[in-house]
């Protein structure tokens, strides 16, 4: 085996709006980049099945691959590190890499808490991967330094190679090979198992987000027929009939996103589909040619009810345009996805009560609600950490658990998670809401559990 590409089990984040597990997307893009070089791969998903750090080590060893690559989140990073630990001690000779949003920001870092980890992947990985297996393939182990978008270890000393462009044409990078996980396995519906991403980058600021950082302030995208080709490949050797599209911001491009929809019907193709938009971004008469293609769900980021907090944010839209673009989505015959951030600096006990109120007039289908976590790489964590306002206990980095000092803000920890189960309770709780969604007590009360009751289990030792 060349190389085997590890998902870490995941216990601490919510990981979509029914706590399934879902395939590593970002794995399998990777997988698919080695094999188109002609490498064999292995992933390994412990986020399904579960055999810890120790488990999945014991079956790497059997494998004895040249590389071992992991992903890793903010919430996720601990884990990630112990799994590259456990690899070592009975491979010490195989390359460790480590890739993902929260390497991704604090490479030195995340190398300086794990001697056993070799290589740092900075931003898009499937060109880099290919390189560093490209190089021990050879057994050329100098290779490192000519790899661009890495931090690795050399000489006891710690160091970082030049940014890696993005790739500008996404249309080269091959489909995900789902063939390299247990596809059937996974406790999820098919629409979220059918995830793909059409679109890489973000033009926008937001302040909490680090899309932009890591995909590039540049929108890119793919074209209408690599999408649809896509889409039909679920359709006919997955046999979906339910996809998600997982772009943050879908409808950027409002012609090719129609393009997109006139494909799909041109080509004949039974599927159900979901998409996100920015509020203002919508447009009534897309929506519903997205609709006729087999739009079945739009997810919008509203944020807050409060203009005020909007602004604090950057998030660069107004209270109307969310009512506007939900109004839309309803008069297209769309179900509607909204989501709200409580707890952000500054937001006052009364504003967050008044983001609450908000979700439940535009009335949506679904509505989720988190608390503002400042990720490393955002702007908003640069500032906080500036300023001591921050707990780096990365394990609770779940957006359901508050990580700011709030009480250096004139606010306490309790009073935001009692703010982020009141959400919850006043959305999902109302007798009219539940008649027509029975399932969706299920995320009420795990989001409960997970809020409130989880955090104050003791830890059990072995």
């Amino acid at each position: 085996m060349d190389v085997v590409l590890i998902n870490p089990e995941d216990q601490t984040a919510v990981k979509n709006k029914l706590g399934f597990v879902l395939p590593p997307l970002n794995l399998m893009y990777l997988g698919a980049a080695l094999e188109r070089a002609s490498f064999s791969v292995k992933i390994i998903d412990d986020d399904l099945r579960r055999m810890g750090a120790e488990g999945v080590a014991l079956l790497v060893e059997k494998l004895n691959p040249l590389i071992v690559g992991i992903t890793a989140t903010t919430a996720t990073i601990k884990t990630s590190l112990e799994y590259i630990k456990a690899i070592k001690r009975v491979l010490p000779d195989v390359l460790t890499v480590i890739g993902g949003p929260h390497p991704t920001f604090l490479p030195l870092e995340t190398l300086s808490d794990c001697r056993e980890l070799d290589v740092v992947v900075m931003g898009e990985g499937e060109e880099t991967i290919v390189e560093l297996a490209e190089g021990y393939e050879r057994g050329d182990r100098g290779v490192l330094e000519g790899v661009k978008g890495i931090s690795y270890r050399a000489d006891e000393r710690l160091r970082t190679t030049p940014p890696r462009p993005l790739i500008e044409n996404l249309d080269d990078i091959p489909f995900p090979a789902r063939h390299l996980v247990p596809f059937r396995d996974y406790e999820t519906s098919s629409q979220e198992a059918g995830g793909m991403i059409t679109s890489r980058g973000c033009v926008y600021p937001c302040r909490y987000c680090s899309s932009s950082l890591i995909m590039g302030k540049k929108f890119r995208f793919r074209s209408p027929g690599n999408v649809v080709d896509e889409v039909e490949e679920l359709t006919e050797i997955y046999g979906l009939r339910e996809i998600a599209f997982l772009d943050d911001t879908f409808m950027l491009h409002r012609p090719r996103a129609r393009e997109i929809a006139e494909e799909i019907r041109r080509r004949g193709l039974d599927v159900s589909f979901v998409t996100s938009s920015r509020v203002d971004m919508v447009q009534e008469p897309l929506l519903r040619t997205l609709r006729e293609a087999g739009m079945s769900t739009v997810y919008y980021g509203v944020e807050s009810g409060c203009q005020r907090i909007l602004d604090m944010m950057k998030k660069g839209i107004t209270v109307k345009q969310s009512e506007d673009a939900v109004k839309a989505a309803k008069r297209a015959g769309l179900d509607v996805i909204t989501s709200f951030i409580l707890g952000y600096p500054g937001e006052r006990p009364s504003e967050m009560d008044r983001t609450i109120d908000f979700s439940i007039k535009l009335d949506p289908d679904y509505s989720q609600y988190s608390i503002l976590t400042p990720f490393p790489g955002t702007p908003i964590y640069t500032e906080l950490k500036s300023k001591g306002l921050l707990e780096e206990d990365w394990d609770r980095y779940t957006v359901i658990q508050p990580v700011i000092r709030y009480e250096k803000l004139g606010l306490s920890r309790e009073l935001i998670q009692r703010k982020l189960v009141k959400a919850y309770l006043k959305f999902y709780s109302r007798p009219s809401y539940l008649l027509k969604h029975t399932y969706m007590i299920r995320v009420f009360f795990e989001t409960l559990y997970r809020t409130y009751i989880e955090p104050k289990i003791p830890l059990r030792k072995n």
